[in-house]
């Protein structure tokens, strides 16, 4: 019996740059091709785990303009029932740079994910109750609010506090169950450089802490276990939805009670898929094939 995900996220439209490298201050440089995929960072992670197998069901907003990404959500079995479509304002997208090495750096323009009303959080946690996840990130407007009313219905909250900017520092972060985060935002929330995890795991006693470690792997901890994984050795073609991915079936594995061994095991299986193909959607991959 799978425990139901709500992802109450981001969609964008993702425009990717193949770049020499990325542009500096005061410098023009030519792309060496453009393509257009879905994206967002709620988006790839409902993708991730809709092809994990979850029963996932994402809330957000988007324009008329934006009409592919739903179609796309459908595509891979995720439910969109509290999706709302904005007569007013435009999809959000994402301008994304990356590099001959697969590394990438992006600016993201709101757009619809910003324009989250209370009635409709309201409205869509009517529809998941007590022990269900509720997954976040940091791409859309009233965080706080959502956080609140899912704490009081008692939903495990699941926060990958990306992009992480002040914000994040005003939310009611003792209410989140689990922490998804990189290095460098484990860096921006702890201040520290070194022993990131020892750090969240001492402003953040309660919660448990998955801290991904890029090319090395992943480490877990809670009040009663470290774990580590390392990460698979691929050739790196795009890393713009790794993370995305690792979250998305780490939280798969995690609703089908999976073990954290197994669930970290996984997740860095899946990652190591997606940065060996480019863009967002496209590279992540079914769970068949890991």
């Amino acid at each position: 019996m799978r425990t139901r995900v709500l992802n109450f996220g981001s969609l964008n439209m993702d425009h990717v740059y193949q770049v020499n490298h990325f542009v500096m201050p005061g410098e023009t440089i030519s792309s060496g091709s453009l393509q257009h995929f879905c994206g967002g960072k709620g988006l790839n992670q409902s993708i991730a785990l809709a092809r994990a197998g979850a029963c996932v069901s994402h809330a957000g907003a988007i324009g008329q303009d934006g009409l592919i990404l739903k179609e796309q959500l459908e595509k891979d079995g995720a439910d969109v029932t509290c999706l709302q479509i904005r007569e007013e304002v435009g999809t959000g997208h994402a301008i994304i740079q990356v590099d001959e090495n697969g590394q990438n750096c992006i600016i993201l323009y709101g757009g619809a994910n910003q324009s989250i009303t209370r009635e409709q959080v309201d409205d869509t946690l009517s529809y998941f109750e007590k022990g269900d996840i509720i997954l976040l990130q940091n791409e859309i407007n009233e965080l706080a609010y959502i956080m609140e009313q899912a704490g009081k219905k008692g939903l495990r909250i699941f926060l990958n506090p990306s992009p992480c900017d002040e914000k994040i520092k005003n939310l009611p972060l003792e209410l989140v169950d689990t922490f998804l985060l990189n290095e460098v935002e484990g860096e921006q929330i702890t201040g520290k450089k070194e022993a990131i995890l020892d750090a969240l795991k001492e402003i953040f006693p309660q919660a448990h802490i998955v801290l991904t470690l890029g090319s090395k792997g992943a480490l877990y901890a809670d009040q009663n276990q470290q774990v580590f994984r390392p990460a698979e050795k691929v050739k790196t073609v795009d890393t713009t939805a790794a993370g995305d991915t690792f979250t998305g079936y780490y939280i798969a594995a995690v609703s089908e009670g999976k073990t954290v061994e197994e669930a970290l095991a996984l997740a860095t299986r899946a990652a190591a898929v997606a940065v060996t193909r480019q863009g967002a959607v496209p590279s992540i991959p079914y769970r068949q094939e890991l």
